[in-house]
């Protein structure tokens, strides 16, 4: 930039000057710039190691690059590709501070981190969505979301892109609840209670009556990469009915897609809320 390195450090750290705006910008910067009816957001969190208490956020938490419960920070980020096969656009649409719960409870030690009054505790989840509605304010748009199960094994997660008018596909763990049929009644007996979708994959007649198809995911360097699916529409379980003690299936049908890879074998559940017509192999 032509500017000394200290005077950079000193408008970035001594200066106020306005972060939601530069946000916006660049945002807008690329969608002028990069804006394709192929494009990909990707929901991530990430965490970096860091030695003491002071760092705004940390505390011993799971730290992906460590593989381990380590004192780290987490950084929420939603970033964007225009999904070129040769040489795509990525970059980082937005970055947030996922700030753990036992430091909103302590606010004079949020006050000595100059972490303002304003930043609160969020789930991961709530603080992409929030991210996904200020990005979709901005002007992008993204053909799919994708994100892994941390996102997309939360069923409130999908009622908010849902409400965004967003699509996108997610994996979820196996103990996700859903319907692959609507029950005849609302009971707490387990016979109209919603299923874990590992079970819906192994008993329920959307799966067993069906083969495993083989799909070709993409081209590596190694040659294609081939998954054997199976898919299905199901009822996702709703718990926001404040009326009801009971979850409610929704309305909505939602796909789940049983996946693995015939290399390993490893099982894989993905939830999306595409429409009945999309191909499983563009989802995938």
């Amino acid at each position: 930039a032509g500017v000394a390195v200290r005077t950079l450090q000193e408008f970035l750290a001594f200066f106020v000057w306005g972060h939601e705006r530069v946000a916006a910008k660049l945002q807008q910067l690329v969608m002028d710039e990069h804006a394709s009816p192929r494009a990909v957001g990707v929901i991530d969190a990430s965490a970096h190691a860091k030695q003491g208490d002071k760092t705004p956020g940390v505390q011993r938490q799971w730290c992906g690059a460590s593989g381990k419960i380590d004192n780290c920070v987490v950084g929420q980020h939603l970033l964007y590709t225009d999904n070129r096969p040769r040489n795509p656009f990525s970059c980082l649409l937005a970055s947030d501070l996922y700030l753990p719960e036992s430091w909103d409870s302590d606010r004079p030690r949020c006050q000595q981190a100059r972490i303002p009054e304003q930043v609160r505790y969020r789930p991961k989840w709530r603080i992409a969505i929030e991210q996904v509605a200020s990005a979709i304010g901005n002007g992008v748009r993204f053909n799919w979301l994708t994100f892994d199960e941390e996102y997309g094994g939360v069923a409130p997660f999908w009622f908010e892109l849902d409400r965004l008018g967003q699509r996108g596909i997610g994996e979820a763990r196996a103990n996700f609840l859903c319907w692959p049929r609507r029950p005849h009644c609302r009971s707490a007996q387990s016979a109209h209670a919603p299923k874990r979708v590992d079970n819906v994959c192994r008993f329920s007649p959307l799966f067993t009556e069906q083969r495993f198809r083989r799909i070709k995911i993409k081209d590596t360097t190694r040659g294609p990469m081939v998954w054997e699916v199976k898919s299905a529409r199901v009822h996702l379980a709703d718990t926001s009915l404040k009326s009801h003690e009971l979850s409610t299936p929704t309305d909505r049908l939602y796909w789940l897609i049983l996946a693995r890879p015939p290399v390993t074998g490893e099982i894989k559940y993905f939830i999306s809320n595409a429409a009945a017509g999309v191909e499983v192999e563009q989802m995938m």
